[in-house]
């Protein structure tokens, strides 16, 4: 699932404002915790904290995929369109697809797909039998820099994503019966 709806397309992701400085010598979200709780707000203070944990989360995670992804000059958003595009067996999908498939804004897509096309790695085609619809189709360059972003990806964030294989897997389910429960998917 993209971010790209978050945030401006094409932005990178927010910067971890202590990643420069060094880590905390404290957990601020456990303060934060023992913060609801001294307010009397116990009964939210371990939803605050998970919804809090889990953005920080994202903002750790996207660091490192930015910092992954910068000298390839993409965004996020722009990888998992090549990536997506790369998987189909024609290398081509229409917009509107790729924005369900990626749960993002028509206009998302539509300024990602310029951004690649831009760049030469992305291009818009006439459908070959339904003349509303335009395909996003991944050029050979395109293919190219997906392939090469995905190594370095997998190097050094897929591989090493900072938990043991038990956690991993743990977190993702966790996470799947949440985003079930939540619609964003049956």
């Amino acid at each position: 699932m993209s971010t790209e709806g978050r945030r401006s397309p094409g932005e990178g992701s927010p910067r971890p404002a202590r990643a420069a400085r060094g880590p905390l010598t404290f957990d601020p979200v456990a303060e934060a915790r023992r913060n609801w709780e001294r307010a009397g707000w116990h009964t939210a203070a371990s939803g605050m904290a998970a919804v809090t944990s889990v953005i920080r989360a994202q903002q750790i995670l996207l660091a490192r995929v930015d910092e992954v992804l910068r000298p390839y000059r993409l965004s996020f958003a722009r990888y998992e369109v090549l990536m997506l595009l790369s998987f189909t067996r024609s290398g081509a999908l229409p917009l509107a697809r790729l924005g369900e498939r990626l749960q993002v804004h028509p206009a998302s897509v539509t300024n990602v797909v310029d951004r690649l096309g831009k760049a030469g790695l992305v291009r818009r085609v006439a459908h070959p039998t339904d003349r509303r619809t335009t395909l996003a189709e991944i050029t050979d360059a395109g293919r190219d820099l997906a392939a090469r972003a995905s190594a370095d990806l997998n190097a050094k964030v897929f591989d090493q994503p900072g938990m043991d294989d038990a956690d991993v897997d743990a977190l993702v389910t966790v996470l799947t019966r949440f985003r079930r429960s939540s619609g964003d998917f049956g």
